[in-house]
């Protein structure tokens, strides 16, 4: 006899936050928000929602905020995922769980939640779906085994029991009380809503930090397990994150370089361990090494660039 509740077996509905400005990103003269900057030429909401797919989700809520018209714009370039997109705007930027909170009336199942500023990597990403369903979790929170404790304290840290449930979330510790560190990606049900509404600003940062509401799930009794399925992830921070991540994922393909084919790349033009995107012109004996293009960007002949992204309007040097 099936015992799980119902909102164990409930289609999982998708989410994307894309609605940041990208303060730390102001030095990178594009008119992209954080969420569509590009890597191997496919914004990286649209990686998330292709992750989405993969694992038969079939629709999707995507919350823009800052340039969302270019969000959307961006996202509807793309080749479909088959997902059925809707578009929620964001008042207000209070915070993630202020933001998720916002959703309540759109969703009343399970939902897949990924930070828009967040690449990773999860061939099993379907981990979380089995562990949310076989353990009748309330909440499945995207974790890696990390022994850099720098990196622990740029995100928040999942402390444990012995049967493996969640006891403890902190956010930026300074001092992490355990190696698992929770990524931008979470599994609630309904319940979090609950806990959103008990959930207080920071004096730190004065937002509603989604760390404080899974904390209260705990408290309230809610069970709560991380799943350590993610294999690599990278928050897009800086501009240097985001060449960082797309050399990253040239090493992952195997590839010495990624060139749109609607790029135009002009006569003795050099690329190495470079991303070229969609309309973007090279000049002739233009070099580009370790480098980002952007769709539309414009080299012109016999321009040296090593290091940098070039974007629609500029170039710069990370």
């Amino acid at each position: 006899m099936n015992t799980k509740h119902p909102r164990f077996t409930q289609e999982i509905t998708g989410v994307t936050l894309a609605a940041g400005k990208g303060s730390r990103m102001m030095s990178l003269q594009t008119m992209l928000p954080k969420p569509v900057l590009p890597v191997l030429d496919r914004p990286i909401v649209y990686h998330q929602l292709e992750a989405m797919a993969r694992l038969g989700i079939r629709k999707a809520i995507v919350v823009v905020g800052h340039r969302g018209y270019e969000v959307v714009r961006q996202i509807e370039r793309q080749p479909p995922v088959g997902i059925e997109i809707d578009y929620v705007p964001q008042e207000s930027t209070l915070g993630i769980a202020h933001c998720v909170g916002c959703l309540e009336s759109a969703i009343e199942g399970p939902f897949l939640l990924f930070l828009g500023d967040i690449y990773f990597h999860a061939p099993k990403l379907e981990g979380i779906v089995t562990l949310f369903r076989e353990s009748q979790a309330d909440a499945v929170l995207g974790a890696i085994e990390e022994e850099d404790t720098e990196a622990i304290s740029r995100n928040y840290c999942i402390v444990t029991d012995e049967s493996g449930l969640a006891r403890q979330v902190i956010e930026k510790p300074r001092y992490p009380k355990s190696n698992l560190k929770g990524v931008g990606i979470y599994l609630f049900t309904p319940v979090v809503f609950d806990a959103i509404r008990r959930t207080s600003r920071t004096a730190m940062r004065d937002e509603y930090e989604i760390t404080d509401s899974i904390q209260i799930l705990i408290d309230l009794g809610y069970g709560v397990r991380p799943c350590t399925d993610i294999v690599h992830d990278l928050n897009v921070t800086f501009p240097r994150d985001l060449l960082d991540l797309n050399l990253w994922a040239l090493n992952h393909e195997g590839l010495d370089k990624y060139v749109a084919e609607t790029a135009e790349i002009g006569s003795g033009a050099v690329i190495e361990k470079a991303v070229v995107g969609a309309g973007a012109v090279l000049g002739a004996r233009a070099v580009v090494r370790n480098s980002v293009v952007f769709a539309g960007a414009q080299i012109p002949d016999d321009c040296v660039l090593e290091n940098v992204i070039v974007t629609e309007s500029d170039v710069c040097r990370v």
